[in-house]
């Protein structure tokens, strides 16, 4: 199931650029997005987190996405788009969570891979983006500690990128109300060189909008990003 045509990181980038709490001409956020996460403060060879979706979704249309990524916007060879990224996405209907990872090479347009459809609530996965060792400008998905894509040549990539981890919503074009969404982001790493050398993502920069509720969890590389009343609610009896 392909997600909206402009991308989960194109909008994302956008938020972080015009920083956070914007409203636009749609109810909800910027052109109907939300945002909470946040951005790295230094360039990365890659971006890991364990990832949690957690109780209080409520997905009236669109989308919601919870995800770790590189790239960008105008940051790919020649300034075109060019990004990479994984994680959870949710739609409207019973169905629980999926799995996927969306890649945008310049001069094509994005396209979605899912990984795994169906997870409920409270179930984990430590999802990565990594550029591979002695292979610049080659990068891979993983899942759980297992390669979940081939290798995929992103030009003009090596040590350019800083990544982004957050989580985010669309209305679906309609103008109305907020989703609602609750996601855990625990052990949020990111690579000093190709092929790994993790370290605990400090700092950075926040990423949130008027309705999003964004808990960091000191320099432990963790917090909580939260939208929608019953969402909210239950972050507030949520232990870090």
């Amino acid at each position: 199931m392909a997600l909206r045509s402009r991308s989960l990181f194109a909008l994302a980038a956008v938020a972080l650029a015009s920083l956070a709490g914007a409203s636009g001409a749609f109810a909800c956020g910027t052109g109907g997005y939300t945002y909470a996460g946040v951005a790295a403060p230094t360039r990365a060879y890659g971006v890991s987190a364990v990832i949690t979706p957690l109780s209080g979704f409520n997905v009236l249309s669109g989308h919601v996405a919870g995800w770790v990524g590189v790239g960008g916007p105008g940051q790919g060879a020649g300034g075109r788009d060019e990004w990479l990224q994984v994680g959870f996405s949710g739609f409207p209907g019973p169905s629980g969570s999926s799995i996927y990872y969306e890649l945008m090479r310049p001069g094509s347009p994005p396209s979605y891979h899912q990984v795994a459809t169906g997870i409920p609530f409270g179930k984990a996965a430590h999802v990565a983006v990594l550029e591979m060792h002695k292979h610049a400008d080659y990068w891979r998905v993983w899942v759980n500690g297992s390669p979940v894509s081939k290798p995929i040549h992103l030009p003009s990539s090596h040590g350019r990128w800083a990544p982004i981890v957050t989580a985010e919503s669309w209305d679906g074009g309609t103008g109305g109300g907020c989703n609602g969404f609750l996601y855990r982001f625990h052990q949020v790493s990111v690579a000093r060189f190709p092929g790994g050398g993790w370290q605990t993502l400090v700092g950075g920069s926040a990423i949130t909008s008027a309705s999003t509720r964004l808990r960091r969890n000191g320099g432990k590389g963790s917090f909580f990003a939260a939208e929608g009343d019953v969402a909210l609610r239950t972050l507030a009896s949520v232990s870090p």
